[in-house]
């Protein structure tokens, strides 16, 4: 692999954040990282006049009069300046409207997710503290750094929905403060500058809205919705005292509460550093997708809502929430399509021995223009024949620990004329009844071209395949069966109970 190898560690120092410091300020782009949180009964009392007012909605009785209550922000931490509220304001065009009393989305929307993370080291006028010592998570601050970074697209020409996950460690140019780690834009100047800066990352895309919650509030939503059932690949265990980080998973199929997802989705002390880190939250992200995001969930946003209120900040609006729940309610789950910014390890000592993503921008401008109606200039001099044959990078995957599966799978491609077929690093641990074909780097008309060279399998738009990969073949079962392959007994999947 080009870069760095992935035994790498990506660790918090790296970033050598400016402690006993207040964040930068950024002058006259108003982006500043302060961010006040409403308090005391005047802020209760509103809060429950829109739980109220959103129960009033759903039961049919919500009239006119009310429009102004739609048009409000409770969810926002702190009013936008002229300027941060401009960045969110590009596109015109009102994003809703009300079709029979109920709100609907009525145009694309683009919606920046931030998960962010705060130590008390991380704070202004903080002490430092010797190594291995205790450095608290500060539980309601949503100004640190974004350790989970999306961009989400709602698209109801399309009925689709296209997911993006940026890597932490991507190397962008940050506004007021240079050349860095991507996830350091909400440090530095809030949901704006992380808007701004990932806009211009994607080729000037326009941002319509953002949302940021933080560790705590994302443990409390998940024990809100009763856990999610996912597979846990292998065993995760890591312990970090002086940020008293524990993570203790076993591996197998099981429901994770709250602070075991939390577990679930900040491990990343393997070979893949960050980027398997993105990779499971995308499993995470699916498995949520398909157990909770239904018509009857809507009923239990106000009480979801009153538990995380604390732990989010967003600028969307109470109508707009509503037409994205909606519009996600009822979208066909084959429809989510999600990709990871594409690039490489950086090499030892390429940046000052720091560890970074290095983005791809041609593969980059692919999934744009394909998944999010932007035409993002790629190198000009660089002929894009990543989807031919010769080029495309295969990796077969085995599921069920048959190997002669996995040999019949790449010689059936290699007869086909793809000339880059090769063994996954990795075998997929869950046993598959159907064979999956994943589009690592979101091309869905090679791997569909692909599928119809094997003869079946399902198509995954993801990035949860190998890296080293254009498209991974997940071997099932089914193409055993259908090749005559004898299976061969199998361990029942483990399943851990929840406690």
């Amino acid at each position: 692999m080009a870069g760095q190898s992935l035994k790498s560690t990506f660790s918090r120092e790296e970033y050598s954040l400016p402690v006993a410091t207040n964040p930068i300020n950024l002058g006259k782009s108003g982006l500043s990282n302060k961010s006040p949180k409403p308090k005391g009964a005047s802020s209760s009392h509103k809060w429950t006049l829109f739980v109220v007012l959103f129960v009033a909605l759903l039961s049919g009785g919500l009239g006119a009069g009310l429009a102004f209550v739609l048009s409000s922000r409770p969810f926002q931490q702190r009013q936008l300046s002229a300027d941060e509220a401009a960045v969110f304001n590009r596109n015109s065009d009102d994003m809703t409207s009300a079709i029979a009393g109920i709100p609907t989305l009525t145009r694309p929307v683009n919606i920046l997710v931030l998960g962010t993370i705060m130590l008390t080291s991380d704070l202004p006028d903080a002490q430092s503290k010797p190594k291995g010592k205790y450095l608290a998570e500060v539980d309601d601050n949503l100004n640190g750094m974004s350790d989970a970074m999306l961009l989400i697209r709602f698209d109801p020409a399309t009925q689709k929905v296209a997911v993006l996950s940026i890597p932490r460690d991507s190397r962008v140019n940050i506004q007021g403060v240079g050349k860095t780690k991507i996830n350091f834009a909400n440090y530095a100047g809030g949901a704006s500058l992380s808007a701004q800066t990932v806009s211009q990352v994607l080729g000037d895309i326009p941002i319509d809205r953002y949302i940021r919650f933080n560790v705590s509030g994302f443990g409390k939503l998940i024990d809100a919705l009763g856990g999610v059932d996912v597979y846990v690949p292998k065993k995760m265990k890591y312990q970090d005292d002086s940020q008293r980080l524990y993570i203790n998973l076993n591996a197998g199929q099981q429901k994770l509460n709250g602070s075991k997802a939390i577990q679930y989705m900040r491990y990343r002390h393997d070979d893949l550093g960050d980027i398997g880190r993105v990779q499971r939250q995308q499993s995470f992200f699916r498995a949520f997708i398909d157990q909770k995001l239904k018509p009857e969930s809507i009923t239990k946003f106000p009480e979801i809502l009153a538990i995380v209120k604390d732990n989010i900040d967003t600028n969307l609006s109470v109508e707009e929430v509503l037409a994205l729940a909606g519009y996600t309610s009822k979208i066909d789950r084959k429809s989510i399509q999600m990709h990871m910014a594409p690039g490489r390890f950086s090499n030892a000592g390429e940046f000052d021995n720091l560890s970074y993503w290095i983005l791809d921008n041609r593969r980059l401008a692919k999934i744009m223009n394909q998944s999010f109606g932007v035409m993002k200039q790629a190198d000009e001099n660089v002929v894009d024949n990543s989807n031919s044959l010769e080029s495309l990078r295969v990796a077969i995957q085995d599921s069920l620990s048959q190997p002669e599966g996995s040999k019949k799978a790449t010689t059936v491609l290699s007869k086909s004329g793809y000339a880059q077929v090769f063994p996954a690093s990795n075998r997929w641990t869950k046993p598959l009844a159907k064979t999956q074909i994943v589009a690592q780097n979101g091309d869905r008309e090679s791997a569909e071209r692909l599928r119809d060279a094997l003869g079946l399998g399902e198509v995954l738009i993801e990035s949860t395949g190998d890296i080293e990969s254009d498209i991974t073949v997940r071997v099932g079962k089914d193409w055993l069966q259908a090749n005559n392959i004898p299976l061969k007994p199998t361990k029942p999947m483990t399943k851990t109970p929840t406690n």
